[in-house]
């Protein structure tokens, strides 16, 4: 018996889910037959794609939203849709590009346009992730230009931190003053000062 599944997938646990679940019940995919990964896209490792495959027959069919929500990595996708397709012999069809559904098109000429078109659309996967991974580096070269501090901050508390809060607790700076004058935010200043309190206890 043929059985229709759904995967989902968002990058982090912030990430709202509704608009893919939504659109594989309207496909009329069960809701326990659909399996959600809050994870990063770059490679496979991800529990419940790697539990919706264990159950991956032949005859079977896999539903995604779109061609990134299946990953992000484009020598990992055409392995992935190989291993699927060719291997446990099971469909795929991606809702946001219907000419990647191995359900139809099986001649010769479908089959190449799909190959093409899969490897153009994991390319641009890829591509985009790269870019985000690039803007990323760039924002955090320019926090460090600009002096700020990233991340949970230093232990022990830097030097510079005590002439600072010296002026804070006699009112010449204040929370704001204080904390740009170190480079960091007002709730890591905070925690600066808790730890420092902590140490004199």
């Amino acid at each position: 018996m043929k059985n229709f599944y759904g995967y989902m997938r968002v990058s982090t646990l912030e990430q709202n889910i509704e608009r893919q679940r939504i659109e594989l019940l309207r496909w009329g995919i069960i809701d326990k037959n659909i399996f959600c990964d809050k994870l990063s896209g770059k490679d496979f490792n991800r529990p419940q794609y790697q539990k919706l495959k264990r159950k991956l027959k032949e005859g079977d069919v896999l539903v995604v939203k779109s061609i990134d929500r299946l990953g992000r990595n484009y020598d990992d996708i055409q392995e992935e849709w190989r291993e699927i397709v060719k291997n446990k012999k099971a469909d795929i069809v991606i809702l946001d590009m219907p000419i990647l559904d191995t359900r139809t098109n099986k001649d010769l000429i479908g089959t190449l346009i799909s190959d093409i078109v899969l490897q153009l659309l994991s390319y641009v996967a890829q591509a985009e992730r790269e870019n985000i991974k690039q803007r990323q580096a760039e924002g955090i070269a320019l926090a460090k230009a600009q002096g700020k501090h990233l991340g949970r901050f230093p232990t022990p508390i830097p030097e510079k931190f005590y002439p600072v809060y010296d002026k804070w607790q006699q009112r010449i700076y204040t929370l704001e003053t204080a904390s740009k004058e170190l480079g960091v935010t007002v709730s890591q200043f905070r925690t600066m000062i808790k730890k420092h309190t902590q140490s004199l206890l």
